[in-house]
């Protein structure tokens, strides 16, 4: 069944602000009821010129991609990548790759659905499931946010304290400014916002570069990082790390965030303007995923070259890497750059993820808020436990934070992927942008490994808490 918007409907906000849409679905799919635009003050702001050349297409698309890409370069990836290559070398850059490549597919399904039928996630969900079990999806994915969020903001507080010695605490209030950040550029226009993450993106990938050449790595053993070895199955200590960097990389705001700010773009709503944006938004987004690919792999290249033959292999915390890196290097820029990367990241994150946090509460509940209503509370989630945490335990209990975060992460997962999948294989609700049966299987399989590995990883933390 169709499921495509009549041709004359504007789905531009009204006079009165009702932000309304009229009933756009007959199918059996989707509810019929008005729907609500997602992320209402940009939705659909951003002109696509359907006769324009390919690459000025391409610029028109491409922005939401990089903002998805911000959560697989975050601060909670930093502390897995930093192990393994201290650890075991160039051996698990095989499972970044590997990572990259489902978050792809994942981010791909994501897109499709907010472009095919005008709905972010959390609003699919709700539109499909009862009102007492989008409550429940709401309030499991609310605590993965706010998890996320914390080693966003604790890792922007860390980098503060590195580069100019602010207490942490200090820190992560001067973090919660991202709230007054986000509020002036999305009042002059989503691509502020698209502008400011893309140039952050830039500082990190500078720094890591600068990095890269500075500690001089075997290109041999970054060649043969990539290639899968039995090795990463067969070591315990090996295994636990890959589904560390594995459960660490595939962020269920991300899906939630996806679907909901590709509709940022004005296309036509017709099958052609439908596989257009779908086209376009999908090599956006891949090569957003590519750049997060290279600064992950950078991190663990920069662990592998600088720590894992000198003696320092138990390196997995960003302070010691911090400090090390100039000594070992014998370059003066080495730890200044390495803590304005992760600066820029933990920044770039708590951007993303405070959008994240309003769409998921509109999306779930259809509760409108102002917009400094709901940056507020989706801060204030996050800023409390980080304050408290910061000022009772300091750098030590900041470490445990950060473990428990991507925990709760990976226990949230499945209930943003599994809904993902099952939406984008309806016939009923997709119609001809069903996913085809080869791309139902790839994406059940990728399901199952992440389902299962995070539960691995959540009986592995279980285990060592009650030890």
């Amino acid at each position: 069944m169709s499921v495509e918007t009549n041709d004359n409907i504007d789905i531009n906000k009204t006079d009165e602000g009702t932000d309304k849409i009229p009933p756009v679905h007959k199918s059996e799919g989707w509810h019929t009821e008005a729907q609500t635009l997602s992320l209402p003050e940009v939705n659909a702001t951003i002109h696509v010129n359907p006769s324009a050349k390919f690459l000025r297409k391409l610029f028109a698309f491409s922005g939401p991609g990089f903002l998805v890409a911000v959560g697989y370069m975050d601060p909670g990836n930093w502390a897995t990548d930093l192990a393994g290559g201290a650890q075991f070398g160039y051996m698990l850059l095989s499972v970044i790759m590997l990572s990259n490549l489902m978050a792809i597919l994942l981010q791909h399904l994501s897109l499709k659905l907010g472009i095919v039928s005008g709905r972010d996630l959390a609003q699919a969900c709700r539109d499909s499931y009862s009102r007492k079990f989008s409550i429940f999806l709401w309030l499991i994915c609310e605590v993965a946010i706010a998890a996320c969020d914390l080693a966003e903001v604790i890792g922007s507080a860390v980098a503060l304290n590195l580069l100019f010695k602010i207490p942490l605490v200090v820190g992560v209030i001067i973090t919660a400014a991202d709230v007054l950040i986000v509020l002036y550029l999305q009042n002059k226009g989503f691509r502020y916002i698209e502008a400011l993450v893309v140039a952050l993106i830039g500082v990190i990938g500078v720094s890591f570069l600068y990095e890269l050449i500075v500690s001089n790595p075997l290109i041999q053993g970054i060649l043969g990082g990539f290639i899968p070895s039995p090795k990463i199955i067969v070591n315990p200590g090996m295994l636990y790390i890959a589904i560390g960097i594995l459960g660490a990389t595939v962020m269920p705001h991300n899906l939630y965030l996806h679907s909901s700010i590709v509709q940022t773009r004005k296309y036509e709503h017709t099958t052609v303007g439908k596989k257009m944006a779908i086209k376009f938004a999908t090599i956006d987004s891949t090569i957003a995923l590519s750049l997060a690919l290279f600064i992950n792999s950078a991190i663990l290249i920069l662990s592998a070259a600088t720590f894992h033959g000198s003696g320092h292999q138990n390196v997995a915390d960003i302070n010691d890497a911090y400090m090390l890196l100039t000594p070992l290097l014998g370059a003066p820029l080495a730890s200044i750059l390495f803590a304005v990367a992760l600066l820029a990241s933990g920044q770039n994150a708590t951007l993303t993820g405070t959008m994240a946090g309003q769409i998921v509460m509109e999306g779930f509940l259809n509760i409108r808020l102002r917009p400094w209503v709901r940056r507020l509370l989706t801060r204030l989630i996050a800023i409390i436990p980080a304050v408290i945490v910061a000022g009772l335990y300091g750098e030590s209990g900041i470490g445990s934070l950060l473990i428990l975060s991507q925990v709760v992460l990976s226990l949230q997962l499945s209930f943003a992927v599994v809904p993902l999948i099952m939406f984008t294989s309806n016939k009923l609700k997709m119609g001809q942008f069903v996913n085809p049966l080869w791309l139902k299987l790839t994406a059940w399989s990728i399901a199952i490994i992440i389902i299962v590995l995070n539960a691995y990883l959540l009986y592995q933390f279980i285990i060592a808490f009650f030890k």
